[in-house]
């Protein structure tokens, strides 16, 4: 008996890791100390040493059941991408760039070839945020997990200048909102997706007019990263005064976060123009328009509170990025919330 025959196979954990380390190196920042393999990853704090009170933030998640696409489709390049976006938006949210991202996949059967391509996903995730990926673990489950899936968390790093953090507790009644946009459901509200489409391989490949492309192509995209979009605001001269990062949950749940006391949001649904996809998720579910939007970002990735007069600043900045912004409503004094009309 050995430890191949329980289940584990060591060399090609080996393998996995040669397969991945062009990917990896793609991501590397000056900061980065030492090189892939390791047993932790070193990452030099030298460039905020001059910040009068540099603040570290982190942000961890996964990409929750939009992975089972990814089985059912065979494809595992985008889901890593989902998986760093989660963690390096909420960064940014808070006004954070992030540093550095470390990767965790959980699998019944190391298969060097798609464990290189789940990493693939994560460096590009990462090189979108300007991350460096130091660091990771691929861990065998065998009699765990069934053979064929495996399952992707991630966890980043980063960092701000005190005086730059995005708390809300500057928002006032009178400041605009903005909304970003999204690529589409990005990684909430698969196991209602599921439950509405039916997860086979002939629903995944039926081809929509209004998409534009197949179902599973459409629920596959990855989520929108917004780190680079934040810092070419912040660049611009603005002071974002609230943030919200729509996932889980949607608008009812997000965009109250980011509120002080004594403040209501109050968003025009009909100010931007809502994805195909998620009008067809609705029909096709007998969905209620309460439960989209407590479920989904129905088409904004991110919604910013700032004051009137930098509201086109923004929209330039934003656009600038490479972005999508929308004047999707604004604060109004009231009970601690968010109303849609």
């Amino acid at each position: 008996m050995d430890y191949k025959k329980a289940g584990v196979d060591i060399e090609a954990g080996y393998q996995s890791v040669e397969l991945m380390k062009k990917y990896v190196q793609g991501t590397m920042r000056p900061e980065v100390l030492g090189g892939l393999g390791g047993f932790s990853g070193a990452f030099s704090l030298k460039a905020i040493k001059d910040m009068d009170n540099p603040v570290l933030l982190s942000g961890t998640d996964g990409v929750g059941t939009k992975i089972k696409l990814a089985f059912l489709m065979d494809k595992h390049d985008t889901v890593g991408i989902d998986c760093v976006a989660m963690c390096v938006n909420d960064v940014a949210c808070a006004g954070g760039e992030p540093l550095f991202f470390l990767d965790y996949i959980a699998c019944g059967k190391n298969y060097p070839e798609k464990i290189a391509a789940i990493v693939k996903g994560v460096a590009e995730g990462c090189k979108q945020a300007g991350a460096a990926l130091i660091g990771g673990e691929t861990a065998e489950h065998p009699g765990l997990m069934p053979e064929e899936e495996y399952d992707l968390a991630g966890f980043a790093v980063g960092f701000a200048d005190e005086k730059d953090i995005i708390d809300g507790s500057q928002i006032k009644a009178g400041d605009t909102l903005i909304g970003i946009a999204s690529t589409g459901l990005h990684s909430n509200g698969f196991s209602l997706v599921r439950k509405v489409f039916g997860m086979t391989k002939e629903s995944l490949d039926t081809y929509y007019d209004e998409l534009g492309t197949t179902l599973g192509e459409a629920l596959l995209t990855p989520t929108r990263i917004y780190v680079k979009t934040m810092k070419a605001v912040r660049e611009a001269g603005v002071r974002v005064k609230g943030c919200s990062h729509i996932t889980g949950g949607g608008f009812q749940e997000n965009i109250p976060r980011m509120l002080p006391e004594g403040v209501r949001a109050v968003v025009k649904k009909d100010s931007y123009e809502i994805p195909a996809i998620f009008r067809l998720l609705q029909e096709k579910g007998g969905i209620s328009d309460d439960m989209m939007y407590n479920t989904y970002n129905m088409g904004l990735g991110m919604v910013l509170a700032v004051d009137p007069a930098d509201a086109d600043k923004t929209m330039e900045a934003v656009r600038a990025a490479g972005d999508t912004p929308y004047i999707v409503g604004s604060c109004e004094a009231g009970e601690k919330g968010v109303t849609l009309c």
